[in-house]
């Protein structure tokens, strides 16, 4: 059994295109006995059908929002993204993430600033808010690029809700 080279999936040996993707199956890993075989006919049956003319799939363009805010930004401005509603959501839910990490480490700062009013205690308490805050910030923002790729509009806790409203307008 060979295994196709864009997605990974297991094929028979006398396959030419792989029944997962469409995609046709490698020269690699099939050896000299896929080299051996007849060119496929000028329509495949298992060929996909280009859906749109974006240059970047629906889950990478989602997943590539999340890099700062200018991807997110840029696909808000630019089609055939501004118009593909799972692109939008992901780059709303961006924008929005980054607008409440900014709330929130100011409010941190605010805090941590009181604390250090209290000698030691209020010290240890505001030197472990911050690392903590941004182990928070790192592990969302991974959970939300992952699901992204695996192409779910994973929703945030309150801010998804209304990234949700602003990728549907």
């Amino acid at each position: 059994m060979a295994f196709c080279q864009n997605c990974g999936n297991q094929v028979a040996d006398n396959v030419t295109f792989c029944s997962n993707c469409g995609k046709a199956v490698g020269q690699a890993g099939a050896g000299a006995s896929a080299a051996a075989q007849p060119a496929p006919s000028a329509t495949p049956v298992a060929a996909p059908v280009a859906a749109s003319s974006a240059p970047l799939s629906d889950n990478v363009a989602g997943m590539l929002a999340y890099f700062t805010i200018i991807p997110a930004i840029i696909f808000l401005l630019v089609e055939p993204y501004s118009r593909n509603r799972f692109v939008r959501f992901h780059s709303f839910q961006n924008l929005f993430f980054h607008v409440a990490m900014i709330v929130i480490y100011t409010a941190l700062a605010l805090v941590s600033a009181m604390l250090h009013f209290i000698p030691v205690i209020g010290w240890i308490i505001a030197g472990l808010l911050w690392p903590l805050c941004g182990l928070a910030f790192f592990a969302a923002w991974l959970l939300v690029v992952i699901k992204a790729y695996q192409g779910q509009m994973y929703k945030l806790p309150f801010i998804g809700n209304f990234a949700e409203k602003q990728a549907g307008a």
